[in-house]
């Protein structure tokens, strides 16, 4: 078996930990036991390109329960964690190609090593194994049953290569399930996102201006948790809706020119590029805090800053600063990448739970209705939704009303009024 990783040493922790995660993944847990019994997968080649984390790992031994033969890499070059890359090697004999830091042609590299498989189906997160197989290997893509993409950046690049006519098999926008979104992306990037700053800078968030580019869902939760922490929050957005939603909520919004000046610690959740650009970087107070937890590290421009910039250093694990014109100095952490995998463990277990069972039963219905699929970008379907809701319900112990017939027949007609 072909891998690149760490270290297989590690695998005894990582092991441990994956356990640990597994606790709170009861959804898919039960879809794990009986994708055993059924094998919906069986024999169908996978190239996976996730976040590899303990919630991942569990991911991958359900998939594995199906009867899918999968090849894993890393979606981000700093989000692997090495001691669950080697777990599933060495406990579990999965082929996993990744190491935490890997420079970019190394991460390039084991992208292609997991298209080496010969996928018949793809799980991306950020669509760069859609996008590198559909540049590189056009024929082999269009061979493809279909494919499940996890995150918004990746459903906004699948949406612009099906509106080009160049997407060449159909895939699953599990980002766009309510089981996913409202809570992996609200929940989950809220916290984990405040997680990830605190471990590497350890900063007092009570008192600090918060300054939060992007009022999505992933912008929502942040800036919920940015004020329970005792955060005043700033909101920059370029949506009027969602914009109006932001001063509803009770944040305060403002272009980012304004914000740049009052700002002390900046998050960026757009999904686009440059949202924090080198005019900014000009009225940044001495000691701004800069952060990413958009999928690419695209958002801040970085190769500005560092132009800019007259002196550079490392200063804590995580944390670079850069000296300006003057001597004000500005922080980038993780290097601008996902904060919340960079430098803390990416969303909670509980949360990932969900959407990764959706990542399972997604899986499922294209193995069963893939080659029916014209080549586009298709929803979760609204029962598999539910479902995973209906399971998340059941494992948290909590019931829930049915209607009755009188109260069906109600919602569906039209006869009855006032």
């Amino acid at each position: 078996m072909k891998y690149h990783i760490k270290s297989t040493t590690l695998a005894a922790r990582g092991q441990a930990r994956m356990e640990w995660a597994e606790r709170e993944m009861p959804v898919l847990r039960l879809i794990r036991q009986r994708f055993q019994k059924t094998k919906p997968l069986k024999d169908i080649r996978i190239a996976c390109c996730l976040h590899v984390t303990t919630e991942t790992g569990n991911l991958m031994l359900a998939l594995r329960a199906g009867g899918a033969r999968i090849t894993l890499c890393a979606s981000n070059p700093l989000s692997t964690q090495d001691d669950v890359a080697a777990a599933l090697v060495v406990r579990h004999k999965i082929p996993v190609f990744a190491i935490k830091g890997e420079d970019s042609k190394t991460y390039y590299r084991h992208i292609h090593s997991a298209l080496d498989s010969k996928p018949q189906m793809t799980m991306d997160d950020g669509a760069d194994v859609v996008s590198l197989l559909h540049k590189e290997h056009p024929a082999e893509a269009a061979r493809l049953i279909g494919g499940t993409e996890e995150t918004t950046t990746g459903v906004v690049r699948l949406r612009a290569m099906e509106k080009d006519g160049v997407l060449k098999y159909p895939i699953i926008a599990v980002n766009d399930a309510l089981t996913k979104h409202l809570f992996d992306n609200r929940y989950g990037t809220g916290q984990s996102t405040l997680d990830g700053i605190l471990r590497c800078t350890n900063v007092l968030f009570s008192g600090k201006v918060l300054v939060v580019a992007g009022y999505g869902w992933c912008g929502r939760g942040l800036a919920s948790r940015g004020r329970g922490l005792g955060a005043r929050v700033v909101v920059t957005e370029i949506d009027p809706l969602r914009a109006l939603e932001a001063v509803m909520d009770g944040f305060e919004v403002l272009p980012m020119a304004q914000a740049a000046r009052v700002g002390d610690i900046f998050v960026t959740v757009t999904g686009d590029v440059n949202v924090i650009d080198a005019a900014h970087f000009r009225l940044f107070k001495d000691g701004a805090i800069l952060a990413n937890s958009g999928h690419f590290n695209s958002e801040i421009n970085i190769p500005a800053l560092h132009k800019v910039a007259v002196r550079h250093r490392i200063v804590r694990d995580f944390v670079e600063e850069f000296t300006m014109p003057g001597g004000r100095k500005i922080y980038l952490l993780g290097e601008g990448r996902l904060i919340n995998l960079a430098a803390a463990e990416g969303h909670p277990a509980s949360v990932m739970d969900m959407s990764f069972a959706n990542q399972a039963v997604s899986a499922e219905y294209m193995a069963l209705h893939g080659k029916s699929l014209q080549p586009k970008v298709y929803p979760v379907p609204e029962i598999l939704d539910k479902e995973v809701a209906r399971l998340k319900l059941k494992a948290m112990g909590i019931s829930i009303d049915k209607l009755t017939p009188e109260q069906e027949k109600y919602l569906t007609s039209w006869q009855e009024g006032t």
